[in-house]
């Protein structure tokens, strides 16, 4: 059946509606064009001229416009036939992906392996103590001068043997100098007598580093909106002493020097004892990335302070196992890498430590483990866990970071009669004293210990110093150590091991009763072992009683 013819419809419109189209079109062209006068856009394309037949050298003008014209098409026909060869060339990779599907899983697997391998063994593990090494190494080699960064609280134990020694024995007459850093969390009489105390050996500088020093671009967005009537900040963090006197050591050393070259300065010693610190404060903006999160620094950097002086700021070092667990606690990063818990390393600090003084300081009673001391501290510092369990882990923390960082005043007492070590002589030290202004190193110092604020001698807390700590310079030094604490451990477990006695010889012909295997000992695990317990009345009545004594001491 033939369909009907339908009737298209009408596109007559009123005119009103008519208008009102065209009129909003021309606002709407308008807008554009006042939009594109603004950016100052043109619609109309200039048409070319040309040259003016009058124009002279209109030849060479018109020969030159010729080879630009065929320069530009020969960059075009290079560029299309580079893409002709990149397609290609994608067309091939197509074609071995394609292939290499086809293949067993098992050999593509192990490509992909060894891949991987190779992935890690090009880039180096920046955390692994090889790497550590090789930089302080670099720092050490490349340097004229080595600074090593002591901290006040315990000149002795951040002094490495090691270090020390490698520096002398360095080749090309290298300097050392010690940097008491630090000076403000110490009384001013023990840091006087460990001055003394250690200027027989190097020369010693004093130093307080400034804690509160910021990003430049932070500086620059507070320098907009500063008020005419700008108080200086001269808070206990902000201020900085001794910066002048070893800026001016080390220009000096560096005017005498006999190269043309700028005075190349490491900065080395333990970590958070103040190395990034120190450069930040000599540099007066933030040049290196500085915290109370100890190793921070990973590697070498370079920061130039004057126009003939550049310093170069290094990881810290690595300390040995062999060391007592007090310096490990201080000093090394088990903590942080996971070999030591915070609660161990916190009831090392405390055996080692005045009791009475923690008391007075963290404003605690008395208590008589560290567990009770962790607890206390913790309400105190309102540490609480869900149902107010104290939450002894987040106080062992903060106790540690108070102890390492730059907030905790403790002191050691500097020894009487002083000794040279063993890689020392009267030769070396003088040497080592040579090519510096003493006088004015001890002026210099006289002036930083005036403008200081001291904590008093009984604010303070004594501890109990182990002694230089050990550290690790080599690769085989660390091998070593591994080997020595693995078979410490063996022993220790062989010692653990009950002793067979000769009653159980006696009874060994009787059947074999199925005996409970020896529990072992993990580091930083509380372990629970069965013991016999007797229910009696009698030890029910005078055991289960509480000593209300015990609280009022």
């Amino acid at each position: 059946m033939k369909r009907p013819k339908l009737r298209k419809a009408s596109k007559r419109v009123s005119c009103a509606k008519r208008y009102k189209i065209q009129k909003k079109v021309r606002e709407h062209n308008r807008k554009l064009r006042k939009e594109n006068k603004k950016k100052g856009v043109s619609k109309r394309v200039k048409k070319d001229i040309g040259v003016p037949s009058s124009a002279p050298f209109k030849e060479e003008v018109l020969r030159e416009a010729e080879q630009r014209r065929l320069q530009i098409e020969e960059e075009k026909e290079r560029r299309k036939q580079a893409k002709k060869e990149e397609r290609a060339q994608k067309r091939k990779k197509d074609k071995e992906a394609a292939s290499k599907e086809t293949e067993p899983k098992a050999k593509k697997a192990r490509q992909e392996e060894n891949g991987k391998r190779s992935e890690k063994q090009s880039a180096p593990d920046k955390n692994s103590k090889q790497f550590l090494c090789s930089e302080l190494n670099k720092v050490i080699n490349t340097s004229d001068v080595v600074l090593e960064v002591l901290d006040a609280r315990d000149p002795l134990g951040c002094r490495c043997p090691q270090l020390e020694e490698a520096v002398l024995q360095s080749e090309g007459n290298k300097k050392l100098i010690l940097v008491l850093n630090k000076i403000d969390l110490v009384p001013k009489e023990n840091v006087e007598r460990w001055i003394q105390c250690l200027q027989q050996e190097f020369p010693v500088v004093a130093f307080k580093a400034s804690t509160q020093i910021q990003d430049r671009t932070v500086q620059a967005k507070k320098s907009r909106i500063v008020a005419s009537n700008e108080v200086l900040d001269k808070s206990r963090g902000a201020a900085c002493f001794g910066n002048s006197c070893l800026t001016e050591l080390l220009t000096s050393y560096a005017a005498n020097m006999q190269n043309a070259a700028s005075l190349r300065v490491g900065i080395v010693g333990f970590p958070n004892v103040g190395k990034s610190s120190l450069i930040n404060s000599m540099k007066g903006i933030l040049a290196c990335n500085a915290g109370v999160k100890r190793g921070i620094t990973k590697s070498m950097q370079e920061v130039h302070i004057l126009k003939n002086v550049k310093l170069l700021d290094s990881p810290g070092v690595i300390a040995s196992p062999s060391n007592p667990p007090a310096s490990m606690a201080l000093r090394s990063l088990q903590v942080e890498e996971g070999q030591e818990s915070v609660l161990e390393a916190v009831r090392t600090l405390l055996k080692q430590g005045d009791k009475t003084q923690i008391m007075l300081q963290y404003n605690v009673p008395d208590f008589r483990n560290s567990l009770e001391f962790l607890s206390l501290f913790a309400k105190k510092r309102g540490y609480l866990q869900k149902g107010g369990v104290p939450n002894t882990e987040q106080a062992a923390t903060a106790f540690l970071a108070d102890w390492t960082g730059a907030k905790m005043s403790y002191h050691c007492k500097a020894a009487e009669n002083h000794s040279l070590p063993s890689y020392l002589s009267d030769t070396v030290v003088a040497e080592m004293q040579n090519g510096w202004d003493l006088n004015k190193l001890k002026t210099g110092n006289e002036e930083t210990l005036k403008g200081v604020k001291f904590p008093n001698q009984a604010s303070s807390i004594s501890f109990i110093s182990k002694g230089p700590t050990a550290g690790l310079l080599t690769v085989s030094d660390i091998s070593e150590e591994k080997l020595a604490v693995e078979s410490k451990e063996e022993e220790a477990e062989k010692n653990d091991e009950p002793e067979q006695t000769a009653e159980d010889s006696n009874t060994a012909e009787e059947p074999e009763k199925p005996q409970k295997a020896p529990l072992k000992k993990k580091p930083g695990h509380v372990q629970f072992q069965s013991v016999p317990i007797d229910i009696s009345l009698s030890t029910a009545t005078t055991d289960d009683t509480y000593d209300f004594n015990t609280d009022f001491k």
